[in-house]
């Protein structure tokens, strides 16, 4: 027996969340609040977002089981990692790829694409 998609956020494009066999499937997040902002205040904005959700869905940031990230400017990398590695749960830092593209939007400086497990029903 299958269990059913749990799609969260819905919109016409897409949705935040999917949730389907104890793992949560996160849409790319961006800094809509932020647009335009630095590296750093896009960072803490995207990872915040990224903790609401997988909040939401039962889970957490200890529980990723990969991460991608895509960077405008892959020389923003360290600064971007030195929020990064203030977030991330020790011991728990996930496989993770960093990349340089161009985003949908030119004041996005980053997107962030995140799976996870369920830590809870």
């Amino acid at each position: 027996m299958t269990s059913a998609i749990d799609r969260r956020h819905v919109g016409a494009r897409l949705s935040e969340t999917a949730i389907y066999n104890g793992t949560v499937y996160l849409a790319g997040q961006i800094p809509e609040n932020n647009p335009g902002a630095d590296i750093v205040t896009q960072t803490q904005e995207v990872l915040g977002h990224i903790d609401r959700l997988l909040g939401e869905a039962g889970s957490s940031k200890a529980s990723i089981l990969q991460c991608q990230i895509y960077l405008t400017d892959i020389s923003e990398i360290g600064q971007m990692n030195s929020v990064w590695d203030a977030w991330v749960a020790p011991g728990h830092t996930p496989p993770r790829a960093t990349v340089q593209s161009t985003l949908g939007n030119p004041d996005y400086k980053i997107e962030v694409v995140v799976v996870a497990a369920v830590e809870k029903a």
